[in-house]
């Protein structure tokens, strides 16, 4: 038990330091980041809420990373809930500084890039899944054999491009974390050592069997 709740301490963890990093590189004032181009694009195109269309898309990311053989697991869910409350929550205390200066912008935007790499190495470490675009990165390292830091890269750049298309707000710091958050997460990961594509995940199946099997055993445990 004490195990699993570890495992949950690290994927909140990471969820929250998920969060911090975000509003980091939203606060540094110098340009949307590449999938919030993408995600106000698509708003634009299709007249809906921004909020709906990170939504929808998060779940066609999820359908996607299925089919080509990623598990998806509690971290999945999980991370498309949470790292969306801790990010309102700090933008609410406003604790996090909203930067006025190109230069120190871009040092923020940078800090922030590696949190989030650093959050991407705690909750994707936790087993439990990956969130919907770090699924599809994990699932293209393990396709095209190439750096999770490569595939990352990629991912991004696509989607700012389409972005940008579609009439998403386009700035230097979209450009600067599009070609950069590659480089982060290739440097964190390979500071600890740690390789996502041999993280055998527990998929929501298996943590709800799981769940119901420990609820039908605890009565028996209080009584004895």
């Amino acid at each position: 038990m004490i195990k699993v709740l570890m495992r949950f301490v690290r994927l909140f963890f990471g969820l929250f330091l998920y969060g911090v990093g975000i509003v980091l590189t939203m606060n540094a004032h110098i340009g949307y980041a590449p999938w919030e181009v993408f995600h106000a694009g698509l708003a634009l195109v299709l007249d809906l809420p921004i909020g709906f269309i990170t939504m929808l898309v998060g779940l066609i990311i999820c359908v996607v990373s299925f089919f080509v053989g990623e598990r998806l697991g509690i971290a999945t869910i999980c991370n498309m809930i949470f790292v969306g409350i801790f990010m309102d929550l700090l933008l609410a205390w406003e604790i996090i500084p909203i930067i006025n200066n190109l230069y120190l912008g871009i040092l923020q935007l940078v800090v922030g890039l590696f949190v989030i790499a650093l959050a991407s190495y705690f909750y994707i470490s936790s087993g439990y899944g990956a969130g919907p675009r770090d699924s599809l990165m994990v699932a293209l390292a393990r396709k095209t054999k190439l750096p999770v830091g490569a595939c990352r890269g990629g991912m991004e750049v696509t989607v700012v491009i389409i972005g940008a298309l579609l009439g998403g707000m386009l700035g230097i710091g979209t450009l600067l974390s599009a070609f950069l958050i590659g480089f982060c997460i290739q440097i964190v990961f390979r500071l600890f050592h740690f390789d996502p594509t041999k993280i055998e995940h527990e998929d929501l199946g298996v943590s709800l069997k799981k769940l119901l099997a420990y609820l039908k055993r605890e009565p028996s445990i209080q009584q004895s």
